[in-house]
């Protein structure tokens, strides 16, 4: 026993070299082995931040949590808070600078760059284009602004794989604008969620889904749960979770959204719409409910939807005056909130014309996520001068001088 214990002991492999433990010249302050930091800080989804609590062991972050003092989050988290973690230990993410596949360093990226912005002053930067994601952040937005006067005819373009284009253009039927739509659970008793999974998906997911959970939570005997109906063509998490709901096809729901806002009292222009009468009942139950709880109701549309569905559930919100209680209008958070489909392809255009000289693109990877009629990566290499900034070479990479 005692010599199977000592073979336990002995590695098969080489033995590593000897190594020294080194203590710190200079002890960080409030690090303590053993003891755990925490701290408050906000994790960036499709440009939108929740906001997070860090646990940090000896400075290196172990556990995202939510933060329970920031309204996006309530404390709580989801999938993507919980996954954020295991992208500071990725071994695939990128550790150096490189320049056409080989290592390079900084101040070689920054002689390249200033002497094609050089050339790019004389055209007042007619051949410059920047691409980003959906950007919320002030100060990235400021940055932007502030390159653009200096280059008052370059472009900023934006894209987003699953934007928010929809949402955009339904606001702009609605109201002649964009405008941010925040939604109140905690004080909604009748739900319609028109293909919206947001219990899972969107920028306040988790707090819709903070107030949603308690809101059907029962604590005194004459409580009344909240009532969720959902109509969808492909099952969700918040399908899961209604009360009532109706699996309708991609083609039907508009005929549905109208025939419910007409019940409503919503007019609309045209023809009236019709579904088969099996449905009428189910449809008819929904309206009487939603009139019930007027201020108190609320009618949502998913991302995923045409314009006219998000218009459509702007005017039922509209006459069942919920606005204001349940539906609550803002600026847009988005700094710049344009059509992000035809941004793309406006910078595709260009590129194809070679109009673009430099291209560079902050995070994202169009090359991949791109529409595959634009093949953008074979326009990317038309480019003079193209840089990615990104956590991984991917595909965008590979395909840029930097």
């Amino acid at each position: 026993m005692a010599l199977a214990g000592l073979s336990g002991c002995v590695s098969p492999a080489p033995a590593p070299p000897d190594e020294k433990i080194v203590p710190y010249v200079k002890q960080p302050e409030e690090i303590v082995p053993g003891k755990p930091l925490f701290f408050a800080t906000a994790m960036p989804l499709s440009g939108f931040g929740r906001g997070v609590l860090a646990e940090s062991h000896t400075g290196r972050p172990t556990k995202i949590e939510g933060n329970p003092e920031h309204p996006a989050s309530l404390g709580s988290s989801d999938v993507f808070m919980q996954a954020s973690i295991l992208g500071f230990y990725d071994p695939d993410r990128s550790h150096v600078l490189s320049n056409a596949g080989m290592i390079s360093t900084w101040n070689g990226f920054f002689s390249a760059l200033n002497a094609e912005l050089e050339t790019q002053r004389l055209t007042q930067g007619a051949g410059l284009r920047i691409l980003t994601e959906t950007v919320t952040s002030p100060t990235l937005a400021y940055q932007l602004n502030l390159l653009l006067k200096k280059f008052p005819k370059a472009k900023w373009h934006q894209y987003e794989p699953a934007g928010r284009d929809t949402v955009h253009e339904g606001s702009r039927l609605a109201f002649g604008e964009v405008v941010e739509t925040r939604y109140r659970f905690d004080q909604a008793e009748a739900i319609l969620s028109i293909d919206s999974d947001f219990l899972f998906f969107g920028p306040g997911s988790v707090r819709y889904a903070r107030d949603f959970a308690d809101k059907r939570r029962v604590t005194e005997p004459n409580a009344q749960m909240n009532r969720l109906y959902v109509v969808e063509s492909t099952p969700s998490v918040t399908g899961s979770m209604a009360d009532h709901r109706l699996p309708l096809g991609p083609n039907d729901i508009v005929s549905f959204a109208k025939i419910v806002a007409k019940g409503l009292g919503v007019e609309l222009p045209g023809e009236a719409p019709s579904l088969p009468a099996r449905y009428d009942k189910w449809i008819q139950a929904l309206i009487r409910d939603l009139q019930k709880h007027r201020g108190t109701s609320l009618v949502l549309a998913g991302d995923p939807q045409p314009p006219v569905i998000h218009a459509l559930a702007h005017a039922m919100n509209q006459a069942l005056g919920n606005v204001g209680t349940t539906a609550i209008y803002t600026e847009p958070i988005e700094a710049n909130p344009i059509n992000q489909s035809d941004s793309l392809r406006e910078l595709a255009r260009d590129m194809e014309a070679n109009a673009v000289q430099v291209l560079i693109m902050i995070g994202g990877n169009p090359v991949y996520t791109a529409p595959a009629d634009l093949n953008f990566g074979s326009l990317l290499v038309k480019s003079n001068f193209s840089a990615h900034l990104s956590l991984y070479d991917d595909e965008t990479s590979a395909l840029c001088h930097w």
